[in-house]
């Protein structure tokens, strides 16, 4: 790993406790998302994945979204433990952000409580939330982490994590 482990304070929770294989949980608190100023996302029962080194993916079930702003993008990817995703663009009014979010229409054993719920990129949308706190994207890009007050890292994503 680089860097060093961040030892957890009270009320917070260190990627380096999170399991593999990774773990689904229940959010208990809202979580919104916001995009071209609009709320496109707005539940009390998303579910959450937890994987060490990575903060938490949050999932939104389909009946909590803006169903019309969601158009279903070319493309998937596969992960070994969820199976294959695919993908859909954000559309809200004039604005388009390709490839914002995926869903897992057929998960693996064990990921089935996520069917059909969507996971955003926190950096390609205007704003997501977590009861009252803007998250913060996971770094580099590629993974869909939401980082919030109560999750320490390092997190994996950023330069030079690619092989931990």
């Amino acid at each position: 790993m680089i860097g060093r482990r961040i030892e957890p304070g009270p009320g917070q929770e260190s990627v380096w406790d999170y399991p593999r294989p990774p773990r689904v949980e229940p959010v208990k608190k809202q979580v919104r998302v916001i995009f071209n100023g609009e709320v496109i996302a707005d539940t009390r029962n998303a579910k959450r994945i937890l994987e060490t080194s990575h903060p938490p993916t949050f999932y939104i079930p389909p009946e909590d979204l803006k169903k019309e702003a969601f158009k279903k993008a070319s493309g998937s990817s596969f992960c070994e433990w969820k199976g294959s995703a695919s993908y859909f663009d954000i559309v809200v009014g004039d604005k388009r952000e390709a490839k914002a979010a995926w869903t897992y229409p057929n998960p693996t054993a064990g990921f089935e409580s996520i069917k059909d719920h969507i996971s955003l990129y926190a950096g390609r949308v205007d704003a997501c939330y977590v009861g009252d706190e803007k998250v913060e994207p996971q770094p580099g890009g590629f993974y869909g982490g939401w980082i919030t007050k109560e999750i320490v890292g390092p997190f994996k994503g950023g330069p030079g994590t690619w092989g931990w």
